[in-house]
């Protein structure tokens, strides 16, 4: 496993000691639950934003964010984004 080494203001490092002494957690664990929720967290968000810009699919977007296509499904709902365009939704009004 490849190690990262990164300094951080006196501030943050008193906030990650906080969160691993309530979560009885040692610095490495801590730190890895930590990166790995953030960018989980990131990936969810990059997924949102290039779906409901229209960039990907649905089912690519879910991929994007490691979730089944329902679960990414809720969470656009959560996020209340538009799943479609001002347009398509014109144009499906105008075929009814």
């Amino acid at each position: 496993m490849p190690t990262i080494s990164t300094r951080v203001p006196e501030d943050l490092e008193a906030e990650l000691e906080a969160y691993l002494e309530a979560e009885r957690l040692d610095r490495s664990t801590g730190v890895r639950k930590l990166l790995s929720e953030g960018l989980e967290e990131w990936r969810r968000e990059q997924a949102i934003d290039r779906f409901t810009d229209g960039e990907l699919s649905l089912s690519k977007a879910a991929d994007l964010a490691d979730l089944s296509v329902w679960e990414f499904a809720r969470l656009v709902e959560d996020a209340d984004e538009a799943w479609v365009s001002s347009d398509g939704l014109e144009a499906d009004l105008e075929e009814l």
